[in-house]
């Protein structure tokens, strides 16, 4: 098939776009390249922004698409809350030209990332599709409001969707090649590993929650797991799923003073924890039911926390700034091989 990936520069869409080559698809990217890296990926790059309609267009109208793979949104929490308007600009008006165009060009199938953000704070666990969705800051709600979107779009044009609501996407690929590249970095695994390495302090910027232990908990999802659930959503929309949407996520939670642990016995290093100023928006526990994802897509998680920090230390270790910027003559080259397969 002919795929188009939306952030495919990113760090969980630099790894849809790699499995979904090795499985034989044709891929094409669209990033602005504001959090992306044209060095992640090795398929046609349109550089382009969501927000601007004509040119999404453009780009979905001269290439033929047989489905969309839509990762291209502003992630951090924390900013969301100071930036509301910037969320919602990008990350809703955003899909909405993408999905007009994607109706347009006749474009079958459409694979969201979502996330658990959309139930809020846990009212039971684990989180089941069924829970309340009260998302708590505004991030969680750009992602119900396109979920919510899809439903239309699919009752009104045909265009049938799985959201896949993941959890805390991390790691890297086992043998160290692609990982994790945000600038600034916010995630609780990239930093103490970093921390670990000695490559930047690290600090512990969890707020005080009634936990166990006080530290916010997380259901941590290999990224080459939850790339898995992408891949086997297309297929089973293939297949005839009508429009859904599932979770992914181990089934089990970690508070974050064990994910420093982990961290900490897998490189060795009892690394110094600094306090860090605590972020907002974050509910105190959140961890996955997956039945779901393993009734409908014969999903299950194959790689557990350890795995997840052996493969992200792999990454930073060998990779220690990261993907190579400013690598504007790949991505020139790149868009205009984009444009040549038109």
């Amino acid at each position: 098939m002919r795929t188009l990936v939306t952030g495919g520069a990113g760090y969980i869409g630099a790894f849809a776009v790699d499995a979904l080559c090795r499985h034989g698809h044709d891929v094409v990217v669209f990033d602005n390249l504001t959090n992306g890296h044209p060095s992640a990926v090795s398929v046609p790059l349109i550089s382009g922004d969501l927000t601007d309609r004509p040119a999404i267009f453009a780009a979905v109208e001269s290439n033929r698409f047989d489905a969309v793979f839509h990762f291209a949104s502003y992630i951090s929490v924390s900013e969301s809350v100071a930036n509301p308007g910037k969320y919602f600009h990008h990350n809703v008006t955003g899909a909405i030209n993408l999905l007009d165009a994607s109706v347009a060009a006749g474009i079958p199938y459409f694979v969201f990332a979502s996330s658990s953000e959309v139930y809020g704070d846990a009212v039971y666990l684990p989180l089941d599709e069924a829970h309340q969705l009260q998302p708590v800051n505004p991030y969680g709600l750009s992602k119900l409001t396109v979920e919510s979107f899809l439903k239309w779009y699919d009752a009104a044009y045909g265009l049938r969707s799985i959201s896949l609501r993941f959890f805390n996407a991390a790691g890297a690929a086992l043998d160290g090649s692609m990982g994790e590249d945000h600038r600034p970095e916010e995630h609780l695994i990239p930093c103490a590993v970093r921390g670990a390495l000695g490559l930047e302090p690290f600090q512990l910027t969890s707020a005080a929650v009634d936990t166990p232990d006080g530290t916010t908990i997380r259901d941590y999802v290999h990224v080459l797991d939850l790339v898995d659930a992408f891949l086997r959503s297309l297929a089973v929309l293939q297949e005839g799923q009508p429009t859904d949407q599932i979770n992914v996520g181990t089934g089990r939670g970690y508070s974050t003073r064990e994910v420093i642990a982990a961290v900490q016995r897998i490189t060795g290093c009892e690394f110094p924890v600094e306090p860090g100023e605590p972020r907002p928006g974050e509910p105190p526990a959140k961890y996955a039911s997956n039945g779901k994802a393993k009734e409908i897509l014969g999903w299950q998680p194959a790689y557990d926390l350890d795995a997840i920090v052996a493969s992200a230390v792999a990454w930073h270790r060998s990779h220690p700034n990261g993907y190579p910027d400013g690598d504007v003559e790949v991505s020139q080259a790149r868009q205009a091989d984009a444009v040549a397969h038109e």
